[in-house]
């Protein structure tokens, strides 16, 4: 059960220093409640009042959210996931437009006041920044803004996570970065594609050495002639356009999380929607590695000329064995599910039809519920069931770090090595050369 707070401290150099004991008081009872405990924290927190939640005597703060920014991505990929998870609370959206004057007879989705009446609604960033109540700020803006809004979060004193792509060029990443661990506070991008089911399986079957040591992996995020390509029509190339840092920064993001830092990238870049430009549709990325790892050769791949029934994601290939993905429109289940109105925590949310499975190739049984030895090859075959996808989990997990509890799992400097990663393959593109890791 939620209950609010008072939370008091002792609180040396505006943060915790040492662990100190909290004491807990019911504001409406003024009768103190628990006494707890607490390790080292940043500054980041109101010490007057604070929403906590108790749970077998237990206390974890509530986290106060800021949304910058109304649109399609917020809407769809955020708010729906925060408001899903207990250890949020979205007190603040910054929209620039006006609020309807009559709230009640406009229609939903037209502006955050008509979704969320008691919100506090700000229209310009400095009434935003300025909120001292708002402890995590969400970025949901164009692609060009994600970096500038995320610095502004973080010299205001709070945490910050960036939709993606997380800036527009690693340097501009570095000097976010370089901010938030100066002011000791919590930066991240939002890489829920971590948690889509499909790769959610392939990290386990990796970390189970179902495929062993992996010589060759394709992550591909294709998609059939997208409704926003008659959209792209601008021919002169500038940081940030393109698919690459669209659809790209996710399967990048998985390449980087499950290989690290490649030695080397080669790129090439195509505009496939049937106009010279310099902004690329569709592109090709090949990531090379030295040491444990010099004989792997990861793809990364976007099409938009793909006339596939169902769309490959993910083909890889170890020692032990393979696993072959596919995927309808090349999206995991969640998206439509929220498309559909769907919430996170209904039953059923994030499962796939047993028909999308991928399929697992191994040379020794890994499975037998779900492989069968195949005499032809002398391998067993089998379709392996998908996990169940979470995009929730990155805001549980970004919860728990700012309690303390885990480590962050999107870390901000892998979202700027992904970016870097892009910057490489387009000076590989543009020099016809593969381009050695700077």
């Amino acid at each position: 059960m939620k209950s609010t707070l008072a939370v008091l401290f002792a609180v040396i150099g505006g943060s915790f220093a040492m662990p100190t004991e909290v004491i807990l008081v019911d504001t409406s009872k003024g009768a103190e409640v628990q006494r707890q405990q607490v390790e080292p924290q940043p500054a980041h927190l109101d010490a007057i009042n604070v929403q906590v939640y108790l749970s077998g005597g237990a206390a974890t703060m509530q986290c106060d959210v800021g949304v910058v920014g109304y649109g399609f991505a917020a809407k769809s990929f955020h708010l729906p996931f925060i408001t899903a998870d207990k250890d949020y609370e979205v007190i603040a959206i910054l929209q620039r437009a006006e609020a309807p004057k009559d709230i009640s007879s406009a229609p939903a989705g037209s502006h955050c006041k008509v979704d969320f009446p008691n919100i506090r609604h700000y229209r310009t960033a400095e009434d935003f920044f300025a909120d001292a109540d708002i402890q995590l700020v969400v970025v949901a803006t164009h692609t060009d803004t994600h970096a500038s809004f995320a610095e502004k979060a973080l010299l205001a004193g709070k945490h910050a996570i960036a939709d993606k792509p997380f800036a527009r060029s690693s340097e501009e990443a570095d000097r976010v970065i370089k901010i938030a661990n100066e002011k000791g506070l919590i930066l991240t991008c939002f890489q829920n594609r971590r948690w889509d089911g499909d790769f959610q399986t392939l990290r386990k079957l990796v970390k189970a050495d179902a495929l062993g040591d992996i010589k060759e992996a394709e992550i591909h995020y294709d998609f059939e002639s997208p409704p926003w390509l008659s959209m792209m029509n601008k021919k002169e190339y500038t940081p940030g356009d393109g698919m690459a840092f669209g659809l790209g920064t996710h399967s990048i993001d998985q390449a980087v999380t499950l290989f690290g830092r490649p030695k080397s990238v080669t790129g090439f870049f195509r505009a496939q929607r049937g106009i010279d430009s310099e902004v690329e549709d569709s592109f090709t990325i090949v990531l090379q590695y030295d040491g444990a790892q010099k004989d792997l050769l990861v793809t990364v791949k976007t099409s938009v000329t793909t006339p596939l029934s169902q769309q490959l994601k993910h083909l890889v290939r170890g020692t032990k064995g393979s696993w072959i993905k596919f995927q309808q429109r090349s999206t995991c289940p969640q998206e439509e599910q929220i498309a559909e109105g769907r919430s996170p925590l209904e039953p059923g949310f994030g499962e796939e039809p047993a028909e999308l499975r991928g399929t697992l190739t191994t040379y020794k049984e890994f499975d037998g519920s779900v492989q069968k030895f195949d005499e032809a090859t002398k391998k067993y075959v089998g379709k392996y069931p998908s996990i169940t996808g979470r995009w929730l989990g990155i805001y549980e997990n970004l919860a728990d770090a700012i309690n303390g509890k885990a480590e962050l799992e999107v870390k901000a400097t892998q979202s700027r090595d992904a970016i870097r990663i892009i910057e490489l393959a387009r000076e590989s593109h543009n020099t016809g050369a593969t381009v050695a890791w700077k």
